[in-house]
């Protein structure tokens, strides 16, 4: 529950901040002038922050839509991302955005009509050919918070009336009420991310079970939604090709394989500023005291051998189910991604 809001001077007043102060009628309400006030000052503890977090309702002024390149995606010609929300109600020791933000405050962006707006206008511009795929889901998770954005509600209908844009929800959360009293769109897909339940155990606090998640799939296949399954990143221990093994078969014989939209897996890596800034806060934490290592993209990762021998394992295991024209590995794309979004290229 959330106990502080703090709130921009400028969206005093505005529906939507309205509607999420009366949800939270007990909380304090500390009215500001800019969010970067209570986000990004220096001296914050991401870990001690992350036990109760604030909530921030802001204005975001620019960059409502940023590029990716061209060969990451799901087969698409332009790829996007854009983000409503930093941070996340999970607290996934492997998420990066522990080691980027100063903040574990959860910061959303209000003015969804500036979102919708840039985004027509990015299509707009293109011209023809393949549609546009927008990626939600990097800086926070697409549903989990939903209750409360009502993220997925206001887009999932934007995109559903547009045959030039496809929209990529990623989550690990059950949320999926919104979707399930809305018609299914074939240009809107619902992409839930996966770990072996006994590393998601050790290192995924506060998600749905994985067996949570299977459920929620079905609901969504019954009633004509595509989903997706992301298995990014890839964690290694000893024994990771058992639990691989499990992991894929438990989710692939509980849905209908056939109506799977993607398949997209990758490995661990994290830029080598925000891995230190993790290690501070967890420093007992197993996945950091593992076989990682600085490569020559600025990334930290698995050495090549291992990541490699990971990769082409569960890849194996993946065919065995889906066919290879739906299979997107998305390790050099995502290092791609990430070296260009925080400045390493």
């Amino acid at each position: 529950m959330v106990s502080t809001i703090y709130i921009e001077d400028s969206i005093r007043g505005h529906p939507r901040v309205e509607r999420i102060c009366s949800q939270f009628n007990k909380a304090q309400i500390v009215w500001c002038d800019q969010y970067t006030e209570v986000f990004n000052p220096k001296a914050q503890n991401f870990r001690l922050q992350k036990r109760n977090p604030a909530l921030i309702l802001a204005a975001k002024r620019d960059a409502f839509v940023m590029q990716v390149p061209s060969n990451y995606g799901l087969g698409g010609e332009q790829n996007y991302y854009f983000s409503h929300m930093l941070n996340c109600i999970y607290d996934c020791r492997y998420c990066f955005l522990q080691g980027m933000f100063r903040s574990a405050h959860y910061l959303l962006f209000i003015n969804y009509d500036d979102f919708s707006t840039a985004i027509t206008s990015i299509l707009s511009d293109r011209g023809s050919g393949k549609p546009a795929w927008f990626f939600s889901g990097y800086d926070c998770d697409s549903l989990a918070y939903e209750p409360v954005t009502r993220f997925a509600q206001y887009f999932v209908p934007f995109f559903g009336a547009r045959s030039d844009a496809c929209l990529e929800l990623r989550t690990k959360s059950t949320q999926i009420r919104c979707l399930l009293t809305q018609e299914p769109f074939p240009n809107v897909i619902a992409a839930f991310s996966f770990t072996p339940p006994d590393i998601a155990k050790a290192l995924e606090h506060r998600v749905p079970s994985v067996q949570s998640r299977v459920n929620a799939m079905q609901k969504l296949q019954r009633v004509g939604w595509n989903i997706g399954l992301r298995f990014d990143p890839l964690i290694y221990v000893h024994n990771y090709r058992q639990h691989y093994a499990n992991l894929v078969k438990e989710v692939c014989s509980s849905i209908d394989v056939s109506r799977v939209h993607s398949v997209s897996l990758g490995s661990f890596r994290m830029p080598k500023d925000f891995f230190k800034t993790i290690v501070k806060l967890y420093p007992h934490s197993p996945l950091y005291a593992g076989p990682v290592e600085l490569g020559a993209d600025g990334l930290m990762a698995y050495a090549d051998d291992i990541k490699d021998e990971m990769l082409q394992y569960v890849t194996d295991l993946l065919l065995q189910w889906i066919p290879h024209a739906k299979l997107f590995n998305h390790e050099q794309e995502q290092n791609a991604i990430s070296a260009k979004k925080y400045g390493l290229m």
